[in-house]
């Protein structure tokens, strides 16, 4: 537990370094953690939370196949990129995410079939990604919402019946992961 514990504040400490040498760089959106225990796990999720509307025209922008272009890896947000850090392994269909730290990227298809990606390269600002870098890809299952989600939005969600589910959720789409924490 205390090597754990160390590695974890050790992958906090190079994403603080990170963000402050990338401080040069401006923040264009607000960010948000969203933080939830499932199954006794923290899971911890960092990002940007960009707008629909254009931030110097205001105009509406279109975002699947638009801003996020399909078939491209996607930072999921703004700025930095994205960041998860578990404290026990998850899984994911047949895949292990080992505990500690990650970058998360997405990948987004016309057809639906999109995967959410986990990164060991640490700190870095958005795209583009080195793939030799993943430690898995998973699939993410679409859903269409009836609410129209005009900020970039992430959570992390309790399942009813144990596990979770990492859900993106921007215009009408709804991206979901559902895991489960492995001891």
């Amino acid at each position: 537990m205390k090597a754990f514990r160390s590695s974890l504040i050790l992958a906090a400490a190079l994403l603080a370094g990170a963000s402050s040498l990338q401080a040069q760089q401006k923040r264009v959106s607000p960010h948000e953690t969203v933080s939830t225990v499932v199954e006794g796990n923290r899971v911890t999720i960092s990002y940007g939370r960009p707008y629909s509307k254009d931030p110097k025209s205001g105009e509406v922008r279109k975002i699947w196949g638009g801003l996020v272009p399909y078939g491209k890896a996607w930072r999921m947000g703004a700025d930095e990129a994205t960041s998860l850090i578990t404290q026990h392994p998850l899984v994911i269909g047949d895949t292990t995410i080992p505990a500690g730290a990650y970058t998360l990227y997405f990948v987004p298809n016309e057809d639906g079939t999109s995967k959410l990606a986990f990164s060991s390269s640490l700190g870095a600002w958005g795209v583009p990604v080195n793939e030799k870098n993943d430690v898995a890809r998973v699939d993410a299952k679409k859903e269409t919402s009836d609410k129209d989600v005009e900020q970039f939005t992430i959570t992390i969600e309790k399942g009813t019946a144990g596990g979770g589910t990492i859900k993106l959720l921007w215009e009408k789409a709804v991206y979901a992961v559902t895991f489960t924490v492995k001891r």
